[in-house]
């Protein structure tokens, strides 16, 4: 099974391609706007910050792969995030049970209401459950939600809604939801991890350790790659 792994920016997708010896900033394949590297079982690429960017590229790389009748069999979400307090701690791993779009939705009088609130869209996708649980014991990782977001929480009181709309969150990113809306368009399974490098509340540039945490990174896939080779794809939402 071919894993297609999308980060957001090319410090997260070499922490990858090293863990298995690749020569950094050799691509193998072009794609609009993006780069795929090689890296032992993982087609690496760095699709860009926000949902958007990586929704583009995470589709234009599906669809260059499907023209070429080598398809992917599962898409991974990858990189550094903000841990939610007691949930996930900077330097521990986070692998999701959803991926949820936090933000997307509408501010009414009344408060946040989600997209599926508003009778249109969706705001979650669910990656396999036998993957997930997998995944975190081979890493040891925690598990959780996964709040994917457009502007990063700054701030304790927007940590706190956030936790109170979504209190299963354990770690916060930017890219995961964009990553799962190109892998569920073409009926390809989706996970994401997260290595956490800062606390998601009041900014503090100072205390996050986003060397430590692409440290974490790079050791998670290494711990990762016979998982994903071994796993095999039932359903999107398998027991």
């Amino acid at each position: 099974m071919r894993v297609l792994v999308v980060t957001a920016v090319p410090a997260e997708r070499d922490a990858v391609t090293r863990t298995f010896g690749a020569p950094s900033g050799v691509p193998v394949r072009r794609v609009p706007g993006a780069e795929i590297h090689r890296a032992g079982p993982f087609d690496v690429l760095a699709g860009g910050v926000g949902p958007a960017a990586a929704a583009a590229a995470t589709a234009f790389a599906l669809a260059s792969a499907d023209l070429a009748s080598d398809r992917y069999g599962l898409v991974v979400s990858a990189g550094i995030g903000g841990g939610f307090a007691g949930a996930a701690p900077v330097g521990s791993l986070v692998v999701a049970r959803r991926i949820v779009a936090a933000d997307l939705g509408a501010e009414t009088p009344g408060g946040f209401v989600p997209v599926t609130g508003l009778g249109f869209g969706r705001d979650q996708h669910l990656p396999p459950r036998s993957l997930v649980r997998a995944a975190a014991d081979a890493t040891g990782a925690a598990t959780g939600d996964v709040l994917t977001v457009s502007t990063v929480t700054g701030t304790a009181e927007r940590a706190a809604a956030l936790l109170a709309a979504h209190p299963a969150a354990a770690a916060e990113a930017m890219e995961g939801f964009g990553v799962a809306e190109a892998a569920e368009g073409i009926g390809a399974p989706v996970l994401e991890i997260r290595a956490v490098s800062n606390a998601v509340g009041p900014r503090d540039r100072d205390a996050w350790r986003i060397g430590d945490a692409l440290t974490a990174l790079a050791t998670a896939f290494g711990k990762l790659a016979p998982v994903l080779e071994g796993w095999t794809p039932h359903d999107h939402h398998d027991a």
